[in-house]
């Protein structure tokens, strides 16, 4: 293991400090993918910066309008089983339900989690595989190599990978806003804007700059959130991380579809907004399973398959239907 030195944040300001102006300096809350990625070699900070005992950041909060506050210290177990969540969000609560391990879910952090890198086997490869988000400017192996896992969506000829997050893409369904205290003050960012896609910088995962700090996650009330679902399509169902994913929410009037969002993990190097989808839907009867396959191609007609993983195109659009039926019978 690398070595480091390991100290703690004494509040916001000092650990917004630090970071800004020590380069070499790494944030560490839970630590359940920083240790990963230190035992892989892929980020080597000298000095870690423990800020768990930040005051007021652990706390999911039931706000009166419907929505939510959650903490970016909150466990995502505790985040899980928080019954607000449960009621309001239930996407939510399965999309952090469906990841990692029950112990992993202990420890890890919301914040942490939207933070995660991906898990491509050659960006995690110590044998010097090419990997511009490993060491820019070396090519990407996936490209033209092994890309079954990889993504359909929004890649360049740089970085053709996925970001693994599943609650992520619950939140990018329900037009979440991140809260963000860095040098100039707080600031909030919405979802969808938080994840970069790769274009020629794909070591730049986010918008996040030095000095940083994610306080926490605000979802707003949303008529669709009661009737929502997340789905998580992989190879195995213990300890897998998606080939595809899906958050759907609705909001139902005599039988036919007034609004829908739907997002899509798996597919992209960030969370997935199906735009097209959402639009063509409303109006939608739910139970003509027709007119729903059709609507949901929408979305579709701008995916460009890899080498391996076309099978995508027809398991995303499958998965599709049946989170958006299965979040419908919640209406």
């Amino acid at each position: 293991m690398h070595p480091f030195t390991l100290s703690m944040a004494a509040d916001q300001t000092q650990a917004v400090e630090a970071h800004a102006r020590d380069t070499h300096l790494t944030f560490i809350a839970g630590g359940t993918d920083l240790l990963g990625l230190m035992k892989d070699r892929v980020t080597l900070p000298e000095r870690l910066l423990d800020i768990n005992g930040l005051p007021d950041m652990a706390k999911v909060k039931a706000l009166p309008d419907g929505g939510l506050r959650i903490g970016a210290l909150a466990r995502m177990s505790d985040v899980a089983a928080n019954t607000a969540v449960r009621e309001r969000f239930p996407a939510i609560a399965e999309g952090l339900l469906f990841a990692a391990s029950g112990q992993l879910r202990n420890m890890a952090t919301m914040g942490g989690n939207l933070m995660q890198r991906t898990r491509c086997a050659y960006f995690r490869d110590e044998d010097n595989t090419s990997c511009n988000k490993r060491q820019p400017g070396s090519g990407c192996a996936a490209r033209h190599g092994l890309n079954r896992n990889h993504a359909i969506f929004g890649w360049s000829d740089a970085c053709v990978t996925t970001h693994p997050s599943d609650v992520a893409v619950a939140l990018a369904a329900m037009d979440a806003a991140v809260v963000v205290r860095g040098p100039a003050g707080e600031r909030t960012i919405p979802f969808t804007g938080f994840h970069r896609l790769p274009g020629s910088t794909p070591a730049q995962d986010n918008v996040l700059g030095r000095g940083d700090l994610i306080v926490a996650i605000e979802v707003p009330a949303r008529v669709e959130g009661r009737a929502s679902h997340y789905l998580k399509v992989r190879d195995r169902q213990s300890y897998e991380f998606a080939l595809v994913s899906v958050a759907a929410a609705v909001a139902i009037e005599d039988g036919r579809l007034t609004s829908v969002r739907l997002a899509m993990g798996g597919v992209a190097h960030k969370p997935w907004r199906l735009y097209a989808a959402e639009e063509a839907l409303r109006g939608t009867a739910l139970d003509d399973t027709d007119a729903l396959r059709s609507a949901i191609s929408a979305s579709f007609t701008d995916a460009r398959p890899l080498a391996h993983n076309a099978f995508k195109l027809e398991l995303s659009q499958r998965a599709v239907l049946r989170a958006l039926q299965t979040a419908g019978a919640r209406a």
